[in-house]
């Protein structure tokens, strides 16, 4: 099983992948799309589309975790990350991808054990726990990594008790 981690956002949007066969963790691949600043919304959002793609593409996963929109006082933000979360929703839907979504305090929770733990902690956890040489960053590619992970334990979890 391939999972694609997507930590989503209009300026950087962190990906990571993971190739998980029971409890048993591979890590593939983390990284960031940025997109710049100068060029328009729309020729952003079809960099991050078209990016995201080949990374599907090239990485063939079989579900897709994203973390849930949360935002509490910029407005602005929040509609630029959510134009975000639609491109993802939109590869995966073209792709035929199940796609999967995690709100911060369960992925910490399930990560750190704690769901107010710092984007710190998350980093090292996820080092910890993947067997990393070093402290994946930015912090949005780590993040990714930590999605990916929650959506691993969560599914099975699921699978253990749907029998």
């Amino acid at each position: 099983m391939t999972i694609l981690g997507i930590d989503p956002g209009f300026g950087i949007l962190g990906y990571g992948i993971l190739r998980v066969s029971g409890n048993l963790f591979e890590y593939v691949r983390y990284g960031t799309i940025q997109t710049e600043k100068q060029q328009s919304i729309g020729m952003r959002l079809k960099f991050l589309y078209d990016n995201l793609c080949n990374l599907i593409n090239e990485f063939k996963p079989d579900e897709i975790a994203m973390e849930k929109l949360f935002f509490s006082r910029n407005v602005t933000t929040a509609i630029s990350v959510g134009e975000a979360r639609g491109i993802v929703l939109l590869a995966a839907a073209q792709n035929n991808i199940e796609i999967y979504e995690y709100a911060p305090h369960e992925v910490k929770k399930a990560v750190v054990g704690n769901g107010k733990a710092t984007k710190g902690d998350v980093q090292k956890w996820i080092r910890f726990l993947l067997s990393l040489s070093e402290i994946p960053k930015p912090d949005d590619a780590a993040d990714a990594l930590a999605i990916a992970y929650c959506h691993s334990l969560a599914r099975n979890f699921t699978r253990r008790f749907s029998t």
